[in-house]
């Protein structure tokens, strides 16, 4: 009942599978403030990984967001037309050849991709030598886990013994705890599968914004001439971003 009454105007009654959802979420995300500011702040995280070189570096899922506009070099793509993006493409199949690629960048992509397992083996073909595989993904905390099962139109399951997702919707399907079992729980399984993988960093972070700012569903609880007094209170949180934080920060390097 609570998510009836937030939802915003422009994604009522919209399937988030149809193409036409991401351009309306393209639409909220520039058009709502605070979700606007919450983006360039993860964007600004992205690019401060970029490594040094003039190699290209490719998004993945790229439709709704607007990281072209402040990377006019980047490689944007998606997984269906949109306006704007430059490749149709896979994640589990990218036309690049072996480390041609400087980083791969995607926000909220991870938990889409259907094999993980075949993404990691293909991003590390494709991307050189002290490269980089950046990300922002949901993660799971004990706050999280009430938000994501509750008010969250993603499936959310941390206790699924598989990274796998299975054959499906390239949106609906999706489990929102994927980074986190891979990175957390399953580390150890990770850096034994894929040893040119280095990870380098797995920061969690963000325990209100994102909420705050409504998503790219969700009408916008806040204004965003208040994103900065919110930004001073999750930073007074960071020493317990285990127990508060919604979203993750991973980085992982090649070796």
């Amino acid at each position: 009942m609570f998510r009836r009454i937030l939802i915003h105007p422009l994604m009522r009654n919209m399937s988030i599978d149809d193409p036409s959802a991401t351009q309306r979420r393209k639409q909220l995300i520039r058009t709502k403030p605070f979700l606007r500011l919450v983006y360039e702040e993860w964007y600004g995280f992205l690019i401060r990984e970029l490594p040094v070189g003039i190699e290209p570096v490719l998004e993945i899922g790229s439709g709704p967001g607007f990281l072209k506009e402040l990377m006019p070099e980047l490689i944007s793509s998606e997984v269906f037309h949109c306006p704007g993006v430059d490749l149709l493409l896979d994640g589990h199949h990218l036309p690049f050849a072996d480390a041609s690629l400087r980083a791969i960048v995607m926000t909220d992509v991870l938990h889409h991709l259907t094999s993980p397992s075949r993404f990691f083996e293909v991003a590390g073909r494709c991307v050189k030598r002290d490269g980089v595989l950046a990300m922002i993904e949901p993660w799971v905390t004990p706050w999280s886990r009430i938000v994501y099962s509750h008010l969250h139109h993603e499936p959310f399951d941390p206790d699924t013994p598989t990274w796998e997702l299975g054959a499906g919707p390239p949106l609906s399907t999706a489990n929102g705890a994927l980074a986190w079992i891979i990175f957390q729980r399953d580390r150890e399984r990770f850096e034994s599968d894929y040893p040119e993988w280095k990870v380098r960093l797995v920061e969690p972070a963000m325990p209100f914004r994102y909420l705050l700012s409504g998503g790219v569903s969700l009408r916008s609880l806040m204004p965003g001439w208040t994103f900065g007094f919110w930004r001073q209170i999750e930073n007074l949180l960071s020493p317990w971003r285990r127990t508060w934080g919604m979203f993750a920060r991973i980085v992982l390097i090649r070796k």
